[in-house]
């Protein structure tokens, strides 16, 4: 899709549910040994439920953000591959028990997902004149962005859950 589409509130908020659906099924298909096993960077299967976590939270501040004509606060903390940002992420999210961890991922994205329901659909895709690095930040944007990172993330745990020892 080109990078200059808009993309409605429904498309944005389906593309994050079914990533997030993909993700969940995958990790839930783990077993036990696989759980702690380093095989993204540095990070486990659970330090990615972690990541996602915290994005949700990230995400939810950033729509706020945006609906009130600023920036996310999220952007002041980019650095390569937001490295240092995902880092305090899973180190604030983190659980050791991958049941307990998964419902928290449920329920981080619930309440996310909740709340971008009652966004209106014209605030969700508006233009504010918000850039970062030349790019258009809009809540339909940022969730974009992050739909695609989770279709990446589920591409690296399916291969991993299928493959790796």
């Amino acid at each position: 899709m080109s990078p200059s589409r808009r993309f409605t509130k429904d498309e944005a908020i389906s593309q994050l549910v079914e990533a997030r659906r993909k993700i969940l099924l995958a990790a839930s298909a783990l077993p036990p040994e696989k759980q702690d096993a380093v095989f993204l960077g540095e990070w486990s299967a659970k330090d990615l439920l972690a990541h996602l976590i915290g994005w949700d939270f990230a995400n939810r501040e950033a729509a706020e953000a945006i609906l009130a004509g600023r920036l996310p606060g999220f952007y002041a903390h980019h650095d390569r591959d937001w490295r240092t940002y995902n880092a305090r992420l899973v180190a604030a999210h983190k659980r050791e028990d991958l049941a307990e961890l998964l419902d928290a991922v449920r329920d981080s994205h619930r309440h996310l997902v909740a709340y971008l329901q009652v966004i209106p659909s014209e605030e969700f895709i508006k233009d504010r004149g918000l850039r970062f690095k030349g790019w258009r930040v809009t809540v339909a944007s940022i969730l974009h962005a992050e739909s695609r990172d989770e279709e990446e993330h589920f591409r690296q745990l399916e291969t991993f859950r299928q493959g790796a020892a």
